[in-house]
C-alpha cells in the first residue's frame, strides 16, 4: 500500500517545485484551475491510469519476482490496441500476429515461474498485471482523447498548459489521490519504515518524474504511428534490467530456457512493431 501511495505523495511535491522553478506560481496556479474545472475527468483518468495501474503492479510485486512482473507488463503494447480500438481507431490485421508473439512470449516467462499450478499465485501475481496492463494506456489516451477534442463523450480541454508533460503528470497524479487515500483508510496499513519512505522518493523521482516525463515528451515528438510505435516499443528493455537485477542484487529466480524464450518472443514481437511500416491507422 505504501510503496505504490507513498511515490505518487512525493510525486505531488516533486512536481510542485519544478512548476514553480520554471513557471512560478502563476503556472501552479493555472495548472490547478485546470484541475478544478474538471475535476471529475482528472479524478476518474487518474485513477485509472496511474492508480489503478501501479497498485495493481505492486499488489503483484509480492507474488511474482520484478523481472516477471516487467515481462508480464509487455502486454500493455497489446493492451494499447484494444484500447484504441475503443477510441474508434483502427489498424493493419498483420498488428494482430505481432500481438500473438507478446502474449506467447508473456506467457511462457509466466509459466516458467509457476513450478506448479497455483491458482493464487496465477490470480495474485499474474492477473493483476494483465489489468494494470490496460489502465495505463487508458488513462493516457483518455487525456490525449480531452486535449484533442476528439471524443464527444469525454471534456474537450484544449489548454497549452498540457503541452508540458509535467502539468500533464502532475494533473492525473493529482487525480489518483483520492483513490490512495480511499485505499490507506480502506486496509489500514501499519506506518510505513524510513527505508520504504525513502525507497518511494527514489522511484517517485526517477520513475515517476524523469522516466515518465522522458516518455511522454518523447511521444510528443512522434509525429507517425511508426514512430509513437517506437517510443513504446522502448519498454522492453525494462524486462533486461529487471531480470539482471533481481538475479544480482535480491536473488530472484534464475531464468530457464523456457523464460528465456518467453524473453526472446516479446523482444521479437515489439521489434515486429517497430519496423512495422505503420502500426495504428
Amino acid at each position: 500500500m505504501w510503496s505504490a501511495s507513498l511515490r505518487y505523495a512525493f510525486m505531488v511535491l516533486f512536481l510542485v517545485i519544478i512548476m514553480c522553478f520554471k513557471g512560478g506560481v502563476t503556472q501552479l496556479r493555472g495548472v490547478l484551475n485546470l484541475f478544478f474545472s474538471h475535476w471529475k475527468f482528472w479524478i476518474f483518468s487518474g485513477s485509472v491510469g496511474f492508480g489503478g495501474f501501479y497498485a495493481l503492479i505492486c499488489f503483484s510485486a509480492d507474488y511474482s519476482p520484478g523481472w516477471v512482473i516487467a515481462a508480464t507488463w509487455q502486454f500493455t503494447i497489446v493492451a494499447s490496441l484494444f484500447v484504441l480500438m475503443l477510441f474508434g481507431r483502427s489498424f493493419p490485421k498483420r498488428i494482430w500476429f505481432f500481438s500473438a508473439l507478446i502474449f506467447l512470449g508473456v506467457a511462457l516467462v509466466n509459466l516458467s515461474y509457476i513450478d506448479h499450478f497455483d491458482y493464487k499465485v496465477f490470480v495474485s501475481g499474474g492477473l493483476p498485471v494483465f489489468i494494470a496492463a490496460f489502465c495505463y494506456p487508458l488513462g493516457n489516451q483518455m487525456v490525449w482523447e480531452a486535449q484533442n477534442g476528439k471524443n464527444r463523450k469525454l471534456p474537450s480541454i484544449k489548454s497549452p498548459l498540457l503541452n508540458n508533460v509535467f502539468n500533464k503528470i502532475f494533473l492525473m497524479t493529482l487525480g489518483s489521490l483520492p483513490l490512495w487515500i480511499g485505499l490507506v483508510l480502506f486496509t489500514h496499513p501499519p506506518a510505513p519504515g524510513l527505508n520504504q519512505i525513502l525507497n518511494t522518493s527514489l522511484v517517485a523521482l526517477f520513475s515517476g518524474i524523469f522516466a515518465t516525463g522522458i516518455f511522454l515528451f518523447a511521444r510528443n515528438l512522434a509525429s507517425t504511428s511508426n514512430e509513437l510505435a517506437g517510443v513504446d516499443a522502448t519498454q522492453a528493455s525494462e524486462v533486461v534490467f529487471a531480470l539482471i537485477g533481481g538475479v544480482f542484487f535480491i536473488g530472484s529466480k534464475t531464468p530457464n530456457m523456457e523464460s528465456i524464450t518467453g524473453l526472446l518472443l516479446i523482444v521479437i514481437g515489439l521489434t515486429c512493431f517497430v519496423i512495422n511500416e505503420k502500426v495504428v491507422e
